[in-house]
């Protein structure tokens, strides 16, 4: 799958621009979850020296960062932690994670993960934490109805935390769909012929094709397999494939 190195369809270079663009403006976002992976890596790792389990308490030096990072990262609404079930001795699942209401005020979100009582309890099967601990990437989760934190539309960006080769859990952070949309479709309105943004699962992003609606399933290929390789462009069909490089999103013409 893919265009031959010394061909160059009519629009390729205005594709791949696009396609640049809509990785940078979620490159930025990526940048504060893989600062949040880095400072839970380095806080597990001291307490793991100290010769102890952690505790759920020791995630509260993450705070003055998450803070800093929803107060300077436009497209972040929410951010932190999410622990791997069974890797704090006090509690058996654990979200560190803050958010910013629309009044500007950063606040924790405060959830009962009680299996018991909750149905919140198990977030593991959840493409924001499963996707990160199967492949070991980033991955872009949703657009989806986040019940959990904001009851907004909203994508969520994860990447997995390791702590001495072992999986830990995902530093991870919420976008709006309505913020994202308002950064991308400009560059999508762009392009010559309908275009819209997939995940790795098919999943629409963001859309300026009214045949395909965002938080619907594109039908095409293994799009996760496509991110992985070296393909610049390739096709499906009448589909054009351009992945939005380091970024797991694909941009898909009609």
């Amino acid at each position: 799958m893919g265009v031959s190195p010394g061909l160059t369809a009519p629009g390729t270079e205005t594709e791949l621009w696009v396609a640049a663009q809509v990785g940078g403006a979620l490159e930025a976002v990526f940048a504060a979850v893989a600062a949040t992976r880095a400072d839970t890596t380095a806080l597990l790792a001291r307490v793991s020296t100290q010769g102890r389990p952690a505790v759920s308490a020791d995630l509260a030096a993450l705070r003055p960062a998450l803070h800093q990072r929803l107060s300077e990262e436009e497209l972040v609404s929410g951010a932190g932690f999410v622990a791997a079930p069974g890797l704090l001795a006090d509690v058996p699942a654990w979200l560190e994670w803050w958010q910013c209401g629309t009044e500007g005020v950063v606040r924790p979100l405060l959830l009962d993960l009680d299996p018991g009582r909750s149905a919140y309890s198990d977030y593991t099967h959840w493409d924001w934490f499963a996707l990160p601990r199967r492949t070991g990437r980033r991955a872009v989760a949703g657009p989806y109805v986040d019940y959990l934190c904001s009851d907004e539309y909203s994508l969520t960006l994860s990447e997995p935390v390791y702590v001495r080769g072992e999986f830990a859990g995902v530093a991870a952070a919420d976008v709006y769909l309505r913020h994202f949309e308002a950064a991308v479709l400009p560059l999508l309105r762009r392009l010559a012929r309908p275009a819209h943004l997939v995940n790795a699962r098919g999943r629409v992003a963001a859309s300026a094709d009214p045949a395909h609606l965002a938080g619907s399933l594109t039908r095409g290929p293994d799009f996760g397999g496509m991110l992985l390789g070296q393909d610049r462009i390739g096709a499906h069909g009448s589909l054009r494939l351009v992945p939005c490089r380091g970024i797991p999103l694909v941009l898909v013409l009609a």
